[in-house]
């Protein structure tokens, strides 16, 4: 059910997700491997996935790609596609993992994991260069660092914020 409250609380996140989507696209690439960044909005997800359920931090999820993608003019492009993709794919696989004994840090990267395969997988599916999986290995071990970092910073905000709000 949809209250003024909870709508309110999903916006908030929603906007927070996608100025983090827009800020991080700006952000000059920190290595040389295409796509490979710190994924700042999927701080959000996580704790609407962690804090509020699957539900919340699917609409979190496609919200926040959705506006990030109005902000930052990739609506309707291979990118946007990707992007959305491993977003809304990331937080069922969060979702899934909070049903497991795994910390936050955990949770974050399996969804660090999930995105990265999954935006190689549509990239793959829309182009059909199969050329594009020797990133994979690459992308793999650059998701356990900003997986890590995302969980970490996740743990620090859920300890000084209350997230709890219904």
């Amino acid at each position: 059910m949809f209250n003024a409250r909870r709508i309110a609380r999903l916006a908030v996140f929603i906007a927070i997700g996608a100025v983090l989507h827009w800020v991080e696209s700006l952000l000059p690439a920190p290595l040389p491997i295409p796509g490979a960044k710190l994924g700042m909005a999927n701080l959000i997800t996580l704790l609407a996935v962690t804090r509020w359920g699957l539900a919340d931090g699917f609409y979190v999820a496609a919200g926040r790609a959705l506006l990030g993608s109005l902000l930052g003019g990739t609506f309707g492009t291979l990118t946007f596609a990707m992007s959305t993709s491993g977003s809304v794919t990331a937080a069922l696989a969060m979702g899934a993992m909070t049903l497991l004994p795994l910390s936050l840090i955990g949770i974050s990267v399996i969804g660090a994991l999930t995105h990265n395969v999954i935006q190689l997988g549509v990239f793959f599916l829309v182009t059909g260069y199969a050329g594009v999986w020797v990133y994979l290995p690459y992308l793999i071990v650059l998701a356990l660092p900003s997986g890590i970092a995302i969980g970490v910073l996740g743990l620090y905000l859920t300890t000084r914020y209350d997230f709890a709000i219904n």
